[in-house]
Parts: structure tokens; sequence; C-alpha cells
């Protein structure tokens, strides 16, 4: 598998993964819907993985809710990703994006400061002055160069704009069409080429969220995200999500299988509000996703490795784990203070790693 550059902080998916969609390509005999640069049955072993071709799983969770999204992508509808926050919306949006276009840059990340023309197309004020309204002065917008190009433009947030600006999709995504009022002929209209569609994303218990109109949600097929409720499943993205983290940063730590155990109960008691063993625990207001435990799994191995000895252990898990769940609410701190009391003390007279947990409760008491 190809690996970005060392330099990049984040290269995008069709970077990284370039090496598995070469090889699904060159493999793909199944027809393609116009603009597609692969098969729907291609992008989905992009997905969830095809071990003939070596192409590993990169979406852990629903596998129905894969073929539903592809068929949406192919539909005249839009697709519009909804789910608790944390719970990979992101990541398959732009999987999806690099699958189908091979390109997942064409993207408007939404905010409450976003406007039409940040979506659509703005000016080159410079040239418009001096030649007046023309192509060339025309700055493109992601939604202009994904109807120009026949791609898929991803909307990051969509709820997070406000509701008189998301409403300017509304035509788009029925007609199909751009219209430039400033510019006269046929650089007047932009026809969506085959291929172009919108995906968006949408946080259900975020704050500052907005409501969509009705009119522009019939636009859109809504598909809920929902956290992995197969502890193996979500186990195993833990640990190949963190390894890779590592890998990028150069950092030789290895995650034992006891630590990564202990990371995924951890959350998976919070977040359930009862444990394994039938203790019920407050669940914290903080978001316990399976991705904020592959941050909390990746900052325990930076601790170890450049603060420690190199050897991750509970006490690292610990100390990340808590400044997770103080982030958005202080009163959760008598949350966690019960969770160490009622159920990491019991465990830790068990088992070794549970100790170390425990150890860093008084952390929580400064």
């Amino acid at each position: 598998m190809s690996q970005p550059q060392t330099g990049v902080l984040r290269a995008p998916a069709e970077q990284v993964h370039a090496e598995e969609l070469a090889r699904l390509a060159e493999r793909d005999g199944n027809a393609r819907p116009p603009g597609w640069r692969l098969s729907p049955r291609a992008v989905r072993s992009f997905i969830l993985g095809d071990d003939k071709l070596g192409v590993r799983r990169k979406f852990f969770g629903d596998d129905p809710l894969i073929d539903r999204c592809i068929v949406t992508l192919m539909s005249n509808r839009g697709l519009l990703l909804v789910g608790e926050p944390g719970t990979a919306k992101s990541m398959l949006s732009e999987l999806l994006a690099a699958a189908i276009s091979h390109d997942s840059g064409c993207t408007i990340q939404g905010t409450a400061g976003t406007t039409e023309d940040q979506i659509k197309y703005s000016w080159n004020y410079a040239l418009l002055l001096n030649e007046g309204p023309t192509p060339r002065a025309l700055v493109r917008g992601p939604l202009y160069e994904a109807m120009r190009t026949g791609r898929v433009c991803r909307f990051e947030e969509i709820t997070r704009v406000q509701p008189e600006i998301q409403d300017c999709l509304i035509s788009l995504l029925s007609d199909k069409v751009l219209h430039v009022p400033e510019l006269t002929g046929a650089d007047a209209n932009v026809f969506a080429a085959r291929g172009f569609n919108v995906l968006a994303t949408a946080n259900i218990r975020d704050r500052g969220v907005h409501e969509m109109s009705s009119a522009l949600k019939r636009r859109f097929n809504f598909e809920t995200v929902k956290p992995i409720a197969d502890r193996k499943l979500e186990t195993q993205l833990v640990r190949e999500q963190t390894e890779q983290l590592l890998r990028h940063a150069q950092v030789d730590v290895e995650l034992a299988p006891d630590v990564v155990d202990l990371l995924v109960t951890a959350f998976n008691d919070l977040r359930q509000g009862v444990t394994g063993e039938g203790t019920v625990v407050e669940k914290p207001t903080a978001v316990m996703s399976s991705a904020e435990a592959v941050a909390v799994g990746y900052a325990a191995c930076l601790d170890a490795h450049y603060l420690g000895n190199g050897t991750v252990g509970g006490e690292h898990v610990a100390r990340q784990l808590i400044g997770t769940v103080l982030k958005d609410n202080p009163d959760d701190g008598k949350k966690l203070r019960h969770y160490f009391d009622v159920v990491v003390r019991p465990r830790a007279q068990r088992h070794k790693q549970w100790q170390r947990v425990l150890e860093a409760r008084k952390e929580l008491e400064r």
C-alpha cells in the first residue's frame, strides 16, 4: 500500500490508497455508471475490503449501509450521512468520493459563516474591475467544479450552514444546472456532467445545527451511520487506525493487545452506561466514539514514547481518557470518579493493566 509523503500531515484518501485504487480499476470488469471511475462493486470492495486483491477494509460497521450509499449516489438524489459525532461519517464520505471520482478534495466545509459564493462561485475582483464579468474573472467554487467535471461534491457539516444558504442546493439538485447570471451565452449555464452528485454529512447532536427545509430534505436520501456495535470489529479498527497513525508519525511503539482491549472496554462501558459485568454507570456527555478511542490510543502511545519508557500501559490510556471525558462538561468529572471507584477499582484487583489505570485516578482530584 502506498503511503503519503512524510512531509504531508494528512494526504487525501486517493493518494493514501492509490495502489489499491489502481488494482481495483485494472481488475474491474463490471459495468460502471457514467462518470464513475470504478464500478459499484469495486467501490464496495475498496471500502469493505477484498482479500484476493489485497485491499484492506477501511469502514467497520454496517455493510448494507455501504450498498445503500452507493445506490443513492448512482441516483438523481444526493446522499446525506447523519449520526453521532465520531461515527466516521466524514471518513466514509471521503472514501466514497475517492473511489467514485478518484478525487475527494472537491469539498465544502460547512460553518455558520459559509456563504453562497463559497459554495458556487465568486469573482477575481481585480479582473472583474478590469474586464467586467468574464469566464476568466470567475472563481469556481467546489460545487461549480463538481458539476463541470462530473465529480462527487462533499458538503461537510451541512446543518451548520444557515438555512437560506443551504437552500441554494435545491435547484442545483433538482435541475442539475448552475446559473451564472453575470455571464452571457453558453457560459451563463453550467450543466452537470455525468457522475455529479452531492454527498453531505450532518451531526445529530452537535451544537449550533440548523434544521433543513423540507424541500431540501426531499432532494437527499438520509442514511444513519451508527456506532460500531461489534466489540471485535471496534477493537480491530482501533488497533489498525492507531498503528497507521504511528507509522505515519514514525513512532516505533507497540500497542499491546491487552492495552487495546482495556481502551475499547472503557469506551464501551462509558458509551453504553453499563459494563460487561452488569454494573450501571452514568454516561458522560462527552462523545465516546470509536474515533475518540483511536485518538486516545494514539495520544497514549505518544505519551509513552516521548515522555515515558516506550511501553504503553493503562496509566497512559487513563490520562488521555480523563482529558477526553472532561473536555465538554466539567460535571462529567463526578461520573468519571464514580466509574473509577465502582468499575476500575474491582478490576484493578484482578488485572495489572487496570491497576495502572486506577493509579491515574489522583489526576481527577487536581
